[in-house]
């Protein structure tokens, strides 16, 4: 069929039965479009893939002769769902295409069938997405629900995200409402073709990503260029203004086009490229109408603003890196992902980060997932409840009182505050603008079709940046992520509203903390903050935090972040000793194995119980959450005396990752209210392109209360140890001294068969590798049991060995000093014992004196196994030791319940996330092995 002909065909049509019309509509609607037409549905309903009325589970709810059927489904595609407004010429009464303040009885007609036609298009669109949650378990949420007026126009509405939670005007406010005159347009037809058979071409993600990357790159040899005369952060600016200016071109801030002239003119007029550039930037910060006219550009300018441009300084660039900012300039502005852009934007000014700029970067649906629940499900649970109002108003006909509800809604979300209290560059916060944006749109729509006019008192109240709180201890990071959120609130102010913002354009608003300049640091503050007070002690010089406490975090509705990922292990060679000694001082309830990620995960918890104004908080966080140390903070907070719950978590789920498609970190991401209640566990069950911009993640779902190893059912966090059992599993030794191991021939130049005794002290070794494959033997020289001068008297060859651990010691001591830093208690045990191992294992060695062998167990490994161990062999602490030579006991560690129990119990641990035996959760938790 003809376009012109379908258009005529179903436009002069005045109405009529909804069920008569729509197949015949949708199916001459598919010919004009130019794919094939929905196929018969067949009795099996699992395979009507596109047909219409395809059927869809009913609620346990439902009544049982309650039919539910979609009006025209396609799988991994759409839901679309129509209706008909049997009303002539209801294009001409649908808001903002005709008047509808003037008493005429026409117009007064007219808002009556808008009023109708708005509500008919609501329940259309919440129909489809109602479906979307009752579509069979191998049917993903398809990417498009549609509204369709039968005969007049679709609404349009997408959710890439793959939870069909997060559905919104696609592609904006603006765009989303298209009405069959619009078919003329072949890029119309396209459009609906590809949400037919190619729907994930219609990502802006991808095409986002693509530019984003390509203007990084060219950023880059700029800031390369630059650097070698000038400051990295003075360059660091400089770039931020350029790409500022390149943005405002793009959306008519400045002038179109006159930018990037100006940028074409410099290529060949090197010299004219500082004095030009300063001049517009030093015009663009100009409070005085009359003085910002820029005769370069035969124009004058608006008012920016908001210190960016304050004594702004440009600095000289040759031909070639002006040509960078040329093609940077040229590319599409209002394409760019903020989501990611920030971070490679830090890659692009960082030496180090430049050689693989973009090779690893958070994927914005990651950061989405966690914003979706943290902030958004909430807001649109409000917004849901504003409507069910409003709708209730207009049926008693009361548009004045229904349109104070939604802009009641409209004040709230504008007062809604989100903090990252460790923003980065800034990515969570402009996805929660981006996402609050797009709901405001919705919310400005809907104000519309109530007959509301936004010119009318809305100009200066919207969702904007000084809603979007960040901590950042990073000045390079934080400054870019006021650019990031700046950019994005412009993009959608341009995709949610008509003309530009009120100037100033940017407003110096601070709510990006700027860390030891504004006197914060996330988790630890102190007297005299930022700088640490030196004192001496035992003639050198330490740091120490006075008075450390907690800090005051912003006041926000919302917390959502990603926090740094340094291991409990690691924190003193990281975060120096004195530092991370204070921090577990201050936070005493939390373990030092813990990673430090859980100082930010407990505060939040400890905000939220504290102030009812916190809604919710969601973190990634290390995969470690669910174990050990990092474990027993969530279970304090999840405990009856603190009630806050997890209410949506997923337990192991890839993040960033290398170029080359391994994954390099794994993650959890949880999200907790403060009251006590059922949450929604996810579980990865397969992943795919990894390495790409947009990887696949599919992920399956269970519902009730998650414990603190993020499982739902039995809590083992709150099991307890068998007084029986106590005493019978160990680690091995730790030797802190590679000078204890060597081989047989050493051993035999040591003395060993020659000097009466030594037989007991040098002994077979092995690691866990050695228990998993064959390797040659290996010994360890064991001096329990002897102190220095009995070893010099009778062992010297040994003695005289072991000196090389004594000065392998004493070193690690010299540099944490050299360093400035305090060696601990342990290291300095270490040094006087030093002819002993670091960690002996005291209590495991009576346990083993009677026995011939043991059992043992690689502590982290693919496959749980156990084994006897002859009791001669000393193992390390690679390996977990049971002190029990019964058969009957290595049959019950070596059962499937018990290897289940351990697992559960145990943790995960590198990029596999093979198993960890944890001995204080594995034998000494599972049975009573007296009774055996």
């Amino acid at each position: 069929m003809q376009v012109e002909d379908f258009i005529h065909r179903w436009t002069a049509r005045e109405g009529g039965a909804e069920r008569a019309n729509y197949q015949m509509f949708l199916s001459e609607f598919c010919d004009v479009i130019g794919v094939p037409r929905p196929e018969p549905s067949g009795a099996e309903r699992e395979h009507n893939d596109y047909v219409f009325e395809r059927a869809v589970r009913r609620r346990a709810s439902d009544e049982i002769a309650s039919s539910k059927r979609i009006d025209l489904y396609k799988k991994g595609c759409f839901i679309l769902e129509a209706k008909q407004s049997r009303l002539p010429g209801a294009k001409n009464a649908i808001p903002g295409q005709g008047a509808l303040f003037a008493d005429e009885p026409e117009q007064l007609g007219k808002r009556s069938v808008a009023r109708g036609w708005d509500v008919m298009m609501q329940n259309a669109r919440k129909q489809a997405e109602e479906y979307v949650y009752l579509l069979d378990a191998s049917h993903p949420a398809p990417p498009f629900v549609i509204a369709c007026d039968v005969g007049n126009a679709f609404e349009v509405f997408a959710d890439f995200t793959g939870t069909g939670r997060a559905y919104s005007q696609f592609p904006d406010r603006k765009g989303f409402r298209v009405y069959l005159d619009d078919l003329r347009n072949k890029e119309t037809r396209e459009f609906f073709a590809r949400i037919w058979t190619d729907p994930a071409s219609l990502d802006p993600a991808k095409e986002s990503a693509r530019v984003t990357r390509e203007i990084a790159k060219r950023l880059a040899e700029v800031s390369k260029a630059l650097e070698k005369n000038h400051p990295a952060e003075e360059v660091a600016h400089f770039l931020m203004r350029c790409i500022f200016t390149m943005f405002a071109e793009d959306v008519d801030l400045l002038p179109k086009g006159s930018f990037t002239e100006l940028l074409e003119d410099c290529v060949k007029s090197p010299s004219a490229f500082v004095p030009l550039i300063e001049e517009l930037w030093a015009k663009m910060d100009e409070p005085e109408q009359k003085k910002r006219f820029f005769s370069a550009f035969r124009a004058e300018l608006r008012y920016f603003n908001g210190n960016l441009f304050k004594n702004a300084r440009a600095f000289p660039l040759g031909r070639e890196e002006i040509g960078e900012l040329l093609q940077a300039a040229k590319a599409k502005w209002t394409e760019v992902d903020p989501a990611i852009f920030g971070t490679l934007l830090e890659q692009a000014l960082e030496p180090g980060e430049r050689k693989k700029l973009g090779a690893h970067y958070t994927p914005r649906s990651y950061v989405q997932r966690l914003v979706e629940v943290t902030v958004m499900e909430p807001l649109r649970g409000d917004w849901q409840k504003a409507l069910t109002k409003a709708e209730a108003a207009k049926d008693e006909h009361d548009d004045a009182k229904a349109i104070e509800i939604v802009r009641g809604f409209h004040h709230q979300l504008c007062l809604t505050r989100v903090l990252d209290p460790a923003c980065g560059t800034g990515n969570f916060l402009y996805v929660s603008l981006e996402l609050m944006k797009k709901l405001e749109g919705e919310v400005l729509e809907t104000l519309a079709r109530l007959g509301f006019n936004e010119s009318l008192g809305l100009e200066r109240e919207t969702v904007d940046p000084h809603q979007f709180l960040g901590l950042e201890l990073n000045p390079r990071a934080a400054a870019i992520a006021e650019l990031v959120v700046w950019i994005g609130y412009l993009q959608q102010h341009y995709r949610t509203r008509t003309g530009h913002p009120a100037e100033p354009i940017l407003q110096a608003f601070k709510n990006i903390n700027f860390g030891h300049r504004e006197g914060y640091d996330a988790v630890l503050t102190w007297d005299g903050y930022p700088v640490p007070k030196v004192v001496e002690k035992d003639g050198r010089r330490i740091e120490t935090y006075p008075n450390a406490r907690r800090p005051d975090w912003p006041k926000a509705e919302f917390i959502v972040g990603n926090p740094p990922f340094i291991k409990g292990s690691e924190m003193r060679s990281e975060l120096g000793d004195q530092y991370a000694q204070t921090i577990w001082r201050v936070y005493d309830h939390i373990s030092g194995g813990a990673d430090f990620v859980m100082f930010w995960w407990d505060q939040a918890a400890t905000e939220i119980a504290a102030d009812r104004t916190i809604r919710r908080f969601g973190f990634v966080t290390t995969n470690k959450i669910a174990q050990g140390y990092s474990r027993d903070v969530v279970a304090y907070h999840l405990s009856a005396k603190r009630p806050v719950a997890i209410i949506w978590a997923i337990d192991d789920h890839p993040w960033y990752r290398r170029s080359g498609g391994a994954a390099q970190v794994r993650i959890s991401m949880t999200v907790v209210e403060s009251i006590r209640q059922t949450g929604r566990l996810l579980s990865v069950i397969r992943e795919a392109d990894l390495a790409s911009d947009q990887p696949e993640i599919v992920v399956s779902k269970k519902v009730g209360l998650i414990n603190p190893d993020l499982t739902t059912g039995v809590d083992i966090a709150k099991s307890r140890s068998l007084l029986a059992n106590a005493g019978c599993c160990f680690d091995g030794v730790k030797l802190h001294g590679r000078g204890f191991i060597i081989d047989r021939k050493q051993a035999h130049h040591l003395g060993l068969g020659v000097r009466p005794g030594l037989e007991r002290h040098i002994r077979p070794y092995k690691n866990g590798m050695d228990l998993k494959m064959t390797r040659p033997e290996r010994m360890v020289i064991d001096m329990w049991g002897l102190d220095e001068k009995d070893i010099r008297s009778a062992y010297p060859e040994v003695y005289q060995h072991l000196m090389a651990v004594r000065a392998e010691r004493q070193a690690v001591i010299d540099n944490k000093r050299a360093k400035g830093g305090e060696p601990s208690k342990d290291l300095l045990t270490y040094l006087e014992n030093w002819w002993l191992f670091g960690k002996p294992r005291p209590e495991l060695r009576p346990a083993l004196s009677n026995l011939k062998r043991y059992i043992g167990t690689i502590d982290t490994a693919r496959h749980r196994v156990f084994q006897f161990i002859n009791s001669e062999i000393v193992c390390d602490d690679k390996v977990v030791i049971v002190t029990d030579d019964d058969a009957s006991i290595l049959a019950m560690l070596s059962s499937r319940i018990h290897v289940t129990w351990a697992n559960r119990a145990g943790g995960w641990l590198g990029v596999g996330n093979d198993p960890v035996y944890v001995k204080t959760q594995g034998v000494e938790f599972f049975a009573n092995l007296a009774e055996l």
